[in-house]
């Protein structure tokens, strides 16, 4: 699956920004969705996830719960990231991941990421 990532950019804080991810192949639907973030001199932390089922059910790190929000469409093969009331600490290359079957925190379970949009927070 090739995955691209779009929507990144800068954005003061408590903006709001919209990350999209475009998947290649026609069987999206059973796959599991995730975005990840990278900041300077950090690791890779898991953002959110998304099961393969239309509507499925949606995972948050703590650390963004109640601001983002994931969602995807089958019908269009993409994944959407709306970020709200964002942080200079959310700073960061988001990246998104998929995956066959179950949604999962753990980058390391990920068979395909795409290629990063940066997200940049002004204080």
């Amino acid at each position: 699956v090739q995955l691209q990532a779009s929507g990144g950019g800068l954005v003061q804080a408590g903006g709001s920004l919209r990350l999209s991810c475009a998947a290649s192949e026609r069987i999206f639907s059973t796959y599991a969705m995730a975005w990840f973030r990278q900041a300077p001199g950090k690791e890779r932390e898991f953002v959110s996830a998304i099961s393969y089922a239309a509507g499925g059910s949606t995972y948050y790190s703590d650390s963004v719960k109640g601001r983002f929000t994931i969602s995807r469409d089958n019908a269009k093969n993409t994944v959407n990231l709306q970020m709200s009331s964002l942080k200079p600490e959310d700073t960061a290359v988001y990246y998104c991941a998929a995956r066959e079957g179950y949604a999962s925190s753990k980058s390391n379970s990920y068979d395909d990421w795409g290629q990063g949009t940066q997200v940049t927070v002004s204080s």
